[in-house]
């Protein structure tokens, strides 16, 4: 071979660069070789080690050693780039530092989220939120967490962290503050909504306490340094969280979805969760409240045509109603309105506040020449109003319902009315809906709700989404959040598919205190948690007792007796008083009390006379003796108050 053809050779095989790093490694492998034919080593063991080498590489290629030795280092290169790239924290096992996580609220349920972050020394909260009673809880309005664990670590906690606006998230912050007080960091909508509250509740001073929080800046809260990261959702300027401990970075998404197409114009900040993901994140808390619902939620903005399509045909009044929080809601059914020339009335005190609160901030930007009141809505044409209201799940109290049963001081429902319900009934809210749109329907008017229009979309990620957030955040630990065990075991198995180890995750009920490290996450106790039932109207706690007395006497009825004993002959003394509700029909009533006469004679022919001399265990006797022979004639247990006269 001549001089020129060897190097041509030489520049081929490495790349044509000098300072590539396979061509010094070729030339440090030439060296050795020359250096082993020096020492005697055979030409057959090189060829064998060439073999190995070769030995899982395509066949295309091996007919050239020195590729076949670039390519494997290139595609180790790679698997180790890979590997590190999503498992960035894979190597990190230090135990030293340890964090706790312990939900007090939101899951096993929809709402009521509040979970403690703790170290050894100091603790934050996040969130302090509401949930909503299920049929049962009688006289109940909104239930609260039970804060008996914050009274036991309150000299630990250093602040109060909050995602976003929505009542489950913020509900209960006014009741917490009748008892505790720390530093409240929130952004300003937040904060807005929350002083409302603190209005309401004669908590002005409180407000004190307001920590505005600026995002994609840092705040240094004790031994935490937190993040506050922009999330669509279906609120205004709502956060997922980054929580940097000395044990590692946490992100907490809060409730969330990736609308591409928000109406702020201002989409989820995934650079910003990109780069934590990138650095290495300790655990991830991910919103399951979607994980059953495949592909990818719908952007806020798809509901305008549905909007403009309505209010295009109709030539009666809208009504619309929707949470009160859900200002780009409210704001694209105002933008519509002025569009088909109709002026704004703004019905339900939640609805007015918090509008009202949204423009005061800037958020949104509304004339208020557009507003009228609700006395003023019959001085104007029917197809000149939009009514934009509470009531979208049925409360009693609502505007929507007092509409609908005609108990509205000022608007009365007319056939001619178009209702947008844009909003989807919360579990366990279902029934009271359904009985506003029977009322709504029952008066003529035309109801638009989501079976049948397409005008709501949900605030939360869908399957698809929870998978990019995975992926973006690489969580060395996962533990799914925000909904009922279906919801979080559900989002367990996408995490599985991103590539999150099973054990790696752990589903968290209520009260569960989670300990993490680089090392491992595991359950090291379970905390006293609960619900406090709270009665609206007059903001005040109801007794769980007595909740419990209305639950059982609106299932098994109460059964009241007065009766007179002759002590001496152990007879009764005329016939005995009976009163009996929710038990028997009013025609079966004289049956009933005569069979109840006739037991408590039977009782007293065979009493023992210690038991007569001790009225109340008396009472307990009568009380055991009625509840048998009631549960074995209707299989009821219902509340026995009996009053005996010993003479």
């Amino acid at each position: 071979m001549s001089e020129n053809s060897q190097e041509n050779q030489e520049q081929k095989i490495n790349f044509n660069s000098k300072n590539n790093k396979h061509y010094k490694y070729r030339n440090k492998k030439k060296k050795n070789i020359q250096n082993s034919e020096n020492s005697n080593v055979s030409t057959q063991n090189n060829q064998e080690e060439k073999k190995k080498k070769r030995k899982n590489l395509p066949s295309k290629l091996s007919g050239n050693e020195d590729w076949q030795i670039a390519l494997a280092e290139c595609i180790e290169a790679n698997r180790i780039s890979h590997e590190n790239r999503l498992n960035p924290l894979k190597y990190n096992n230090s135990s030293e530092h340890k964090i706790r996580i312990t939900p007090l609220g939101g899951l096993g349920e929809i709402g009521g989220n509040i979970t403690i972050f703790e170290t050894n020394n100091e603790a934050i909260i996040v969130d302090i939120g509401m949930s909503f009673p299920d049929g049962t809880m009688h006289g109940v309005d909104i239930i609260i967490p039970d804060f008996s664990y914050v009274r036991k670590i309150k000299d630990k906690i250093k602040a109060i962290i909050i995602t976003h606006a929505h009542e489950d998230h913020i509900g209960a912050v006014p009741y917490f503050f009748k008892e505790f007080q720390f530093p409240i960091y929130a952004t300003p909508l937040a904060l807005g909504m929350i002083s409302n509250k603190f209005e309401e509740h004669g908590l002005k001073s409180e407000r004190k306490w307001f920590r505005p929080v600026e995002k994609r800046k840092i705040y240094e809260i004790g031994e935490f340094d937190i993040e506050w990261i922009h999330i669509t959702h279906s609120i205004i300027d709502a956060s997922a969280l980054a929580i940097k401990t000395k044990a590692g970075t946490i992100i907490h998404t809060g409730d969330f979805k990736i609308d591409q197409t928000p109406i702020d114009g201002y989409p989820s900040d995934l650079g910003r969760l990109a780069q934590y993901g990138e650095n290495g994140v300790l655990c991830l808390l991910s919103d399951s409240t979607n994980s059953y619902k495949e592909g990818y939620t719908k952007s806020e903005s798809s509901v305008g045509p549905t909007f403009d399509q309505i209010f295009s045909k109709t030539k009666g009044r809208v009504i619309m109603s929707t949470f009160s929080s859900n200002i780009h809601r409210v704001y694209q059914a105002i933008t519509y309105g002025l569009k088909y020339g109709r002026k704004v009335c703004v019905i339900g005190r939640s609805m007015e506040r918090n509008l009202y609160t949204t423009m005061e901030l800037g958020y949104i930007k509304l004339d208020r020449k557009i507003f009228i009141d609700a006395d003023e809505v019959n001085k104007y044409k029917d197809n000149e109003v939009l009514i934009v209201t509470t009531g979208s799940q049925g409360e009693t109290m609502s505007a929507l319902y007092r509409m609908a049963t005609d108990e509205h001081k000022f608007i009365k429902i007319k056939p001619s009315d178009q209702i947008i319900i844009s909003a989807k009934a919360i579990p366990g809210n279902e029934a009271n809906v359904s009985a506003v749109l029977d009322y709504l329907l029952k008066a003529g008017a035309k109801v638009a709700y989501q079976e049948f229009s397409e005008i709501h979309v949900s605030g939360h990620a869908s399957i698809e989404e929870q998978k990019l957030m995975l992926t973006l955040i690489k969580p060395k630990f996962f533990l799914p959040v925000h909904g009922e065990y279906n919801h979080i075991t559900k989002h367990k198995e996408t995490a599985m598919k991103c590539g999150v180890p099973e054990r790696n995750i752990y589903l968290m009920s209520d009260g569960d205190q989670v300990e993490i490290c680089q090392k491992y996450i595991k359950r090291v106790k379970t905390v006293k948690t609960g619900k406090v039932f709270v009665d609206n109207q007059i903001n005040k706690q109801i007794a769980d007792d007595v909740v419990i007395d209305r639950q059982n006497l609106a299932d098994n009825g109460i059964v009241v007796i007065i009766a007179q004993l002759d002590k001496a002959s152990k007879t009764l003394v005329n016939k005995p008083r009976v009163f009996s509700y929710g038990l028997v029909a009013d025609r079966q009533d004289h049956a009933f009390s005569k069979e109840m006469a006739e037991v408590l004679a039977q009782f007293f022919s065979n009493v023992k006379d210690e038991v007569l001399n001790d009225p109340r265990f008396l009472e307990n006797q009568i009380r055991q003796v009625l509840r048998k022979h009631i549960f074995r004639k209707i299989k009821k247990y219902p509340t026995i108050v009996p009053t005996i006269f010993v003479m």
